[in-house]
């Protein structure tokens, strides 16, 4: 049996290593923090991972997580529009849900070793030598889970490094009375914000703005103050809501540039493979349903004797036939129709009175249930 080592606890990481723990492959997860943590994320997860996580139960039954049917868009002058969402989501924190699923990890026999950053990956002979600020570890296969970026992207000189994002990620947890069954996608001028409720009442307010904003204002508050409350739906969230954290999560260099799903023989899952853009709100998924597709063939590569080549060829088939054409039409819809004024006004009279036109792009975002 091969050892398989997983290098990044989120969501892709995690379910992967549950999988293939489950039928008796050794796992060990490296994580470079401990859990529970907070991650710059929109925490609304597509029900089309429903049936996979119910049969596999990794659905967290005993939270009261809310399921989230509308979706409401507002142009930068806060006019808006509300529009169903055929397929829906539920909300949950990664907080919260990568906490769950690193306890699941443990009882299906993963060794998980958090605070353990991989500082070196190299290979030789069909084997990655694995090197931590601790010691080394060695194994036969392994999985790229490290997230947007990562030090490991810039030593494997991924093409997607050499050119900065001029994104900004920043998220906050509050109270306020927001609607369960509704996630809100608010224009500002330079970016967007994404609202909806979480487990234990709370609600997730996540927003992506472009960096050159942020260093014309000079801090997140000033910037908040001077762009994002002149829509006025925006403004309205931040005076009725009560802020959890002291300060924001925040996160740098977010890039939606095209990744490859192998990169120096490791199978990326979730964001190390592709990010979707937020405003498409369904990273959550894709990181669940590629860690499916990747332990599927490790677990297939294993059972038939197939060679390292053919894993690495199946999964790069298998990942652009199920997700490039959603991370394609992200980035469309993201630089023509959000982020101005003049685009998200288009945006909004599209959706109020071409409503076959925002459903259509609105069902381009979700996947199929799996």
């Amino acid at each position: 049996m091969k050892q398989v080592a997983i290098i990044g606890g989120g969501l892709g990481g995690l379910i992967a290593a549950i999988r293939l723990a489950q039928h008796g492959v050794p796992v060990m997860l490296f994580e470079k923090k401990n859990y529970p943590f907070h991650r710059v994320c929109g925490e609304y997860v597509s029900n089309e991972t429903l049936p996979f996580l119910r049969q596999s139960g990794l659905f967290p039954d005993k939270l009261d997580v809310p399921f989230i049917s509308r979706f409401q868009i507002s142009a930068v002058n806060g006019r808006s529009s509300i529009l169903p969402l055929d397929l829906g989501g539920f909300g949950i924190s990664r907080f919260t849900f990568d906490h769950f699923l690193a306890q699941k990890a443990r009882e299906a026999g993963v060794r998980v070793l958090e605070n353990c950053e991989v500082q070196h990956v190299s290979r030789e002979k069909n084997r990655f030598l694995i090197e931590t600020s601790a010691e080394k570890h060695t194994a036969d296969v392994v999985i790229g889970s490290f997230g947007k970026r990562s030090r490991l992207d810039v030593q494997f000189n991924r093409k997607f490094t050499h050119k900065r994002s001029p994104y900004v990620g920043v998220k906050y947890h509050i109270k306020t009375d927001h609607p369960n069954d509704l996630i809100a996608l608010h224009n500002f001028n330079g970016g967007y914000l994404g609202i909806s409720n979480i487990e234990a009442g709370q609600t997730n307010l996540c927003y992506l703005v472009h960096r050159s904003r942020l260093k014309e204002f000079g801090s997140i508050p000033a910037l908040e103050k001077g762009v994002l409350f002149r829509n006025p739906l925006i403004r309205t969230i931040y005076s009725n809501a009560t802020f959890l954290f002291g300060k924001p999560e925040v996160i740098n260099e977010v890039s939606f540039a095209s990744k490859e799903p192998v990169c120096n023989h490791m199978l990326m899952v979730g964001d190390s493979a592709g990010m979707i853009t937020p405003l498409c709100g369904n990273g959550m998924a894709i990181a669940i349903h590629s860690a499916k597709l990747a332990s599927d063939l490790i677990l297939k590569q294993l059972s038939e004797n197939r060679s390292g080549e053919w894993l690495e060829k199946t999964y790069t088939e298998a990942w652009h036939a199920t997700f490039a054409s959603r991370l394609r039409f992200g980035r469309l819809v993201q630089h023509y129709l959000f982020g101005s004024s003049f685009s998200s006004n288009l945006a909004v009279h599209l959706a109020v009175y071409v409503r076959q036109i925002a459903m259509q792009m609105i069902r381009q975002s979700h996947g199929k249930p799996f």
